[in-house]
This record gives structure tokens, sequence and C-alpha cells, in this order.
């Protein structure tokens, strides 16, 4: 199932003003078993939540439920202000408007448990013409460039604008329908494992260049400089490979990792901190 037509640039009208001097920002990502692209996100210090990328939407639309425990109440319209919107990776949007509603599409996927996660919102064009985006699907972030542009409100969402209702009724029957067809659902979601080092190719291995104090991989004895060869017994020989590691485990999830200080080989156990 898709939401909508989903584009792999942002495209801004020819006055658009050029970002001066602004650094890109790395947004961790990660596929959907949809191949939807989506990014956690915390509003007003609450969350994480899973949101989709999505340019073919015409504007930021957060579910009533997560607007609610985010203390957010919409207007006559079902506009809703945002006054912290951070995206994974330290990205936060200045001054966050999003359509507070409960879409057909997510409420289908979420019945059905297509995406393996459970979906919260959209992220559409008023937030993300706002940056220029960078798509590398051989990396697990996206970069994205803070552009002076403030685009204009959607047009298609005016006032007294709402869904069809067919397909809000669409929406609702395939959460029935999903466990008559043997699927489970929205899989329990657990905060993603935090390692707390910074790591880098190195020829035999992967090199880990700093740690971060009091991070997990401090408190398990990781030095700047280590080598990290394997988990378990699964060669690692790409940043990629770790990260694919730790991506898919919770915190508290143990690793156990075959690292080389001063050419001797030792095993270090690593219990993986609370992610965002």
């Amino acid at each position: 199932m898709r939401l909508w037509i989903c584009g792999l640039a942002v495209l801004l009208p020819a006055g658009a003003l050029r970002a001066e001097e602004a650094k890109p920002v790395a947004v961790p990502y990660k596929l959907t078993a949809t191949n939807h692209v989506m990014v956690r996100v915390k509003i007003n210090n609450k969350g994480p939540f899973n949101f989709i990328v999505d340019t073919g939407a015409p504007a930021l639309f957060v579910s009533k439920e997560i607007a609610k425990k985010a203390g957010v109440t919409p207007d006559g319209e079902g506009w809703g202000k945002f006054d912290r919107f951070e995206l994974e990776g330290g990205l936060v949007v200045d001054k966050a408007t999003g359509k507070v509603d409960d879409l057909f599409q997510l409420k289908g996927m979420n019945g059905m448990g297509l995406a393996g996660v459970e979906l919260h919102g959209v992220l559409g064009y008023n937030i993300l013409a706002r940056y220029r985006i960078q798509y590398d699907f051989t990396t697990d972030k996206l970069q994205l460039t803070k552009l002076d542009f403030d685009p204009p409100p959607p047009p298609a969402l005016g006032r007294g604008a709402k869904q069809d209702p067919m397909m809000e009724m669409l929406g609702e029957a395939m959460k029935f329908v999903g466990p008559l067809l043997g699927l489970k659902g929205v899989p329990e979601r657990k905060p993603r494992g935090f390692l707390g080092a910074e790591l880098a190719a190195a020829d035999d291995g992967v090199e880990v260049k700093s740690v971060l104090a009091g991070s997990p991989a401090d408190k398990a004895g990781l030095k700047p400089g280590d080598k990290i060869l394997k988990f378990k017994s699964e060669k690692i020989d790409l940043v990629t490979d770790l990260v694919r590691v730790v991506g898919k485990r919770a915190a508290g999830d143990e690793l156990t990792l075959t690292v080389s200080r001063g050419g001797d080989e030792k095993k270090i156990t690593v219990a993986l901190g609370k992610g965002l």
C-alpha cells in the first residue's frame, strides 16, 4: 500500500533562496517493510514516534493520539502547532504546524502490520520543503540542509477539508481484516539500542574513532583506536555491518564484540543503552 506518490527530491519555486553556510544534519532513517522511508521524531519532548517521509503529502500529519500525548490541541480546522518538533539526529523544526488527523492510509497499514512498525504520522511538503534532502540508500542516514525558504500553507487542505468517508471506512475495515488473514498487526515497539561510539572504516575492520563519556561503549571498555573485528562469529568489515547489528537490537541487549587492541584480540560485551 502506498501513501502518496513519493518523489526523491523536494521541488522549490525558482525564487527560493539558497542556503548560505548551512551545514547538513544527518538524520537516521529506516526503510519499512513496505519500503517507505521512516524517521523518528519527538514532539514537545514526547516520543519517539515513527513518521513516514513523503514529499507527495501536502503537509505534516500527526495522529490524534500522538497530538494528545504531546499536549497539542488542534484548532477548529484541525491544525496544531508544535512548540518543539525534533527529528532523530538533532534536527529541530522551527514553528512546525501540522494537520492533526488519523489518515486512513496509516490506519490500514497499522491494522494489518504492513510496515513492520507502528506509524504515527507523515512528514509532508510544508516541512520537507524547508530543507535540501539527500537520499543515499547505501547509508543509514538522510542529509538535510536548511534552506532560506518558508513554504506557503497547502491550498488542498483548506477550511473544512475532510477525508473521503469511504476511505475512512476502508482504513477501519483493514484493522479487522488483518487478524482474519493471520496478520498480527503492529509489533511491540522497543527503544533502539544505543552504542555511544563514533566509528570509521579501517583496512582490517571498523575502527573506534571516539567514545562518548558515560555511554555503553565507554562503560564496556571500548577505547579510541580499537578495531572491531567480529560480532559473535559474524565478521565486521564495514561500518554499516555494525550499524545493522545495533539497529536490530533494543536497549538492554548485549553485544559481544571481538576487538583488536595493540595487536591483541579480546572480547568486549556491551550492554546497549536507550536510544531515541
